[in-house]
């Protein structure tokens, strides 16, 4: 058999070199040492280069030309790894570095090698690859987008619903924007009602006990209404039971109507006793002489909404806000806002308080219009206090 002539000591990668690799040969063939740490060390193909797939390359006699050109562009690993993958057990491995051939003497390998498989190629959300016979897998996105959508779902579920006194929000539709405003469109029992002298429950009613004193509040736009938030012991008394003032507000127009008839405005003072009842006066507003106590509200009234401004201690007495007549008329209804919630103790005061002109402009100029239609009594009674 012709040798090939032995310059690897003069190979510039020659002596060292080709030792150093015979010895990594000779370890991966007797399986004491990893195929891939082998090649690791190889300086042809860099510490970090990944193995690939070759064709196996019979070693116990001189390859062919064309053989010996194919193996001239793979690196010493890759020609050891080959002749073991293919099964080949030889006796001496020719190999090929830097186009010239290298021969080492070989151990018979301990056993098959094994090697392993390599990860498949991930598939990309959409249409295949050409040429590729695996169909597209669909995966869910969890991409920027996604994220964006699902947190504006979750706020869309979340965020307080937005009511009006007109347009699409409006009362007609408080019933819709959200599932706890539904007794705005289902409720049997709403507020406010038309009150018909001829219909009511006429006869002696226990007098409305006023406990009001000079107080100290906070003024509050809320968007909807002008709101005083109360402090003090001020409270009705009313069937038995003592209601504390908790705040009043004011609707233009007037939200009840008394034979038909509605009023410029009209203040709304809402209590709640101890076991958590609402009871409300309503006190109908109409033009005339100016109010002492609408100057004092007026006087500290917020102009954007959100915005709360605290009136001085003990400065707000609503006695002079209430008629020196307190006959009522008394029914059973609900929050006039939503969530419009029953089961409210209404007290209308039959005899109206003056408001002046200037007054009523100032407020309307920020509510134009905050009153929410008149409801369907239902067959409810209503008694009128003589």
């Amino acid at each position: 058999m012709t040798r090939t002539p032995r310059s690897d000591r003069s190979h510039p990668a020659g002596g060292a070199w080709c030792c150093l690799h015979a010895a990594a040969a000779l370890l991966v063939l007797a399986g004491l040492l990893h195929p891939a740490r082998a090649l690791a060390a190889d300086p042809a193909r860099g510490a970090a280069s990944a193995p690939t797939s070759a064709t196996a390359k019979p070693a116990a006699k001189a390859a062919s030309k064309p053989a010996e050109a194919e193996a001239a562009g793979k690196s010493v690993g890759d020609q050891v790894r080959d002749a073991v993958a293919g099964g080949v057990s030889p006796k001496r491995l020719t190999l090929v570095v830097s186009g010239k051939e290298k021969k080492y003497i070989t151990v018979e390998p301990r056993g098959p090698i094994e090697y392993p498989a390599k990860p498949a190629e991930p598939e990309h959300d959409g249409a295949k690859s050409a040429g590729s016979s695996k169909r597209p897998v669909t995966r869910p996105s969890t991409g920027h987008a996604g994220a964006r959508a699902k947190a504006a779902a979750m706020a869309g579920h979340d965020a307080e619903a937005h009511w009006a006194y007109e347009g699409d929000s409006g009362p007609q539709a408080w019933g819709k924007l959200k599932p706890d405003f539904n007794l705005c469109a289902m409720g049997k029992r709403q507020s406010p009602i038309n009150i018909e002298d001829g219909a009511t429950l006429q006869g002696p009613a226990e007098p409305l006990q006023f406990h009001y004193l000079a107080s100290g509040a906070s003024v509050v736009n809320n968007g909807h209404t002008i709101q005083v938030d109360m402090l003090g012991e001020n409270f009705i008394t009313v069937r038995g039971s003592n209601y504390k003032l908790v705040q009043l507000h004011f609707h233009h127009p007037s939200e009840e109507r008394v034979n038909f008839k509605s009023f410029a405005m009209v203040a709304h003072l809402v209590h709640k006793n101890a076991e958590g009842q609402l009871a409300v006066v309503a006190v109908l507003l109409e033009p005339g002489a100016a109010n002492a106590v609408i100057n004092s509200v007026w006087t500290y009234m917020p102009l954007d909404a959100g915005d709360r401004v605290r009136m001085p201690t003990d400065s707000l007495d609503l006695t002079a806000l209430l008629p020196k007549d307190q006959r009522y008329y008394q029914f059973l209804g609900s929050l006039t806002t939503p969530p419009c919630t029953e089961g409210v103790l209404w007290m209308v005061l039959k005899t109206p308080t003056t408001i002046s002109r200037e007054q009523i402009k100032l407020f309307a100029q920020l509510f134009p219009n905050n009153a929410r239609p008149v409801q369907p009594l239902n067959n409810r009674p209503v008694r009128e206090a003589q």
